[in-house]
């Protein structure tokens, strides 16, 4: 019996190489997916979930091409396109949780909730008929109960300051801006700052309104700030280089194996072709970001400030499947009017080698001195105006570079930073002393130019630390004592008024917007800059 049931399975064995050999032969190599995840569904030993398996073959698959080709699911797809496209159904606030409590600390204006009478300080105890306070419930949790369907309503319980009971508002959900700029103020009675985060669907409306404020203001020139900005669509990136510069002049190109090269030409429209303009980047600027700067750069038409950028050089089309997931294909690089592409090198399937490539940066010095960096003269190009030398290959190198003062940063401040320490002790701050800070700093401005944070209220800021678990060291105390002095003056100012205020305030002890309002107050050093570079901060070779 035993040797009939060997030779039956040796006989089901067979065959099912049999089979597997005879459509071998048939079938194409896009159908192999299919095939075999419909044998695992049917025949594996355990149950399979169909969908994370088909989902986690389609990452592997794009994961392999490059480090920028991905999939999204359903929810991270919407997510995404809410920010892209510049709105979102809400209900208008801005918040955050401050002892497991919704805490109000501005409202949109004109948004839902203004309409209704929520106030920056109103703390939210339920929503709809489910209590949120005290249940240490993350902020996506709560965003997914407040944002809904426009033109539908949620009931909202509110605790407020100063008032014996809870107050009920019902809320009418509406469409909410997602802005794309975080910051926009004049720097000095002649240079304007516009500090953009990301290059979405509004971006560029937002940014000609920002244009025209600061004009009205008595702008003159403007620092344009790319820190931190991710990138986001080319097309924006290209409508904004096109107001800073003359006509027919190349802003990007594109080119891929299944695409012809497209050239975008500036149309000599622009409102801002003229003024002086120094760009800011550094090391997580990004895409979108080094094709506005690298326009301006190889046109000499602005100076560029900060750190080596991070080196995104892939252009991706997003691609919608059936069930609203989609994912992201690189069809093409692009490149700089020089001819640059600045995309750092990367290993096919390495993607974790690539995002360790911004640590390794930092590990090896680059941060903190450009003798660090070296360019193989392969990568050399000039630029098409006054023919300096710029680098491509991995990001673009900044004409004036700014190293990262790290001094101040100590692990005390960092231990405050990530247990949330500052923020939640500058939430209770403003709320404690909303109606006073409000009646004595009427605007930002003056907030900006004349509150100060004392050593009493420093001293306080190392107690609440203390509470939540974060050893004063007297040391590195006083090492990181001023520091801590403007990072809660910012933070208080986005409370009491919004992030320009912020910006303002933080950027006093920004290296890289010091020396980018040095540079453009600078005639003299910001034209020698634009027509013969500095060979101290141009080349890294000879440094």
């Amino acid at each position: 019996m035993k040797s009939f049931k060997y030779v039956l399975l040796a006989l089901l064995i067979a065959g099912n190489i049999q089979m597997a050999q005879s459509i071998s032969k048939k079938i194409q190599p896009r159908q192999k997916l299919s095939y075999v995840e419909s044998i695992i569904a049917e025949m594996y030993v355990d149950k399979v979930d169909e969908d994370k398996l088909v989902e986690d073959a389609i990452r592997g698959m794009l994961e392999e091409l490059d480090p920028h080709s991905t999939y999204s699911t359903r929810e991270e797809t919407l997510e995404t396109q809410e920010v892209m496209q510049g709105s979102f159904s809400g209900i208008g606030i801005q918040f955050n949780m401050q002892k497991d409590t919704l805490y109000v600390i501005q409202t949109i204006a004109g948004g839902p909730s203004e309409k209704v009478g929520i106030l920056p300080g109103d703390r939210f105890i339920a929503v709809d008929d489910t209590v949120i306070a005290g249940k240490k419930m993350k902020n996506t949790a709560i965003m997914k109960m407040l944002r809904g369907k426009k033109g539908t309503k949620v009931d909202v319980t509110v605790v407020r300051r100063g008032t014996a009971e809870p107050l009920q508002f019902r809320i009418t959900r509406d469409d909410i801006p997602v802005n794309s700029i975080d910051a926009v103020y004049m720097a000095d009675d002649k240079t304007g700052y516009i500090r953009l985060s990301r290059f979405g669907m509004t971006t560029f409306t937002e940014f000609e309104e920002a244009l025209k404020r600061l004009k009205a203001q008595g702008m003159k020139q403007l620092i344009l700030d790319l820190s931190d900005n991710g990138g986001g669509y080319m097309n924006i990136a290209a409508e904004i280089a096109n107001e800073m510069l003359g006509k027919k002049q190349l802003i990007v190109y594109t080119q891929g194996n299944h695409s012809r090269r497209q050239d975008l030409l500036s149309d000599g429209k622009g409102r801002f072709k003229s003024e002086k303009v120094v760009v800011m980047i550094n090391q997580f600027s990004a895409s979108a970001s080094e094709i506005l700067a690298g326009a301006l750069q190889d046109w000499d038409r602005g100076v560029v400030v900060g750190r080596r950028s991070f080196g995104k050089g892939l252009v991706q089309r997003e691609f919608m499947l059936p069930d609203t997931s989609s994912f992201r294909l690189t069809i093409a690089r692009y490149y700089t009017p020089s001819g640059r592409n600045i995309q750092k090198p990367y290993v096919k399937g390495d993607r974790e080698e690539y995002d360790k490539d911004i640590i390794d940066r930092y590990n090896h010095g680059e941060f903190l001195s450009a003798d660090s960096i070296h360019f193989a003269d392969s990568l050399k190009f000039q630029t098409l105006k006054n023919h300096r030398t710029v680098y491509g290959g991995g990001g673009i190198m900044p004409d004036v570079f700014v190293p990262l003062d790290t001094t101040l940063n100590t692990r005390y401040y960092r231990d405050l930073v990530a247990k949330g320490v500052i923020t939640q002790f500058a939430l209770k701050y403003v709320d404690e002393n909303r109606a006073m800070l409000k009646e004595k700093y009427p605007d930002a401005n003056a907030f900006v130019s004349t509150f100060a944070v004392d050593d009493a209220m420093i001293d306080n800021l190392a107690k609440a630390g203390e509470q939540e678990g974060v050893k004063k060291d007297d040391e590195q105390f006083a090492t990181s004592k001023e520091l801590l002095r403007d990072i809660l003056k910012a933070v208080i100012a986005n409370d009491l008024f919004n992030t320009s205020t912020y910006f303002q305030v933080i950027n006093k002890r920004n290296d890289i917007f010091q020396e980018a309002l040095k540079i453009i107050n600078d005639e003299q050093r910001y034209e020698a800059i634009l027509k013969h570079g500095n060979a101290a901060e141009q080349s890294p070779e000879k440094q």
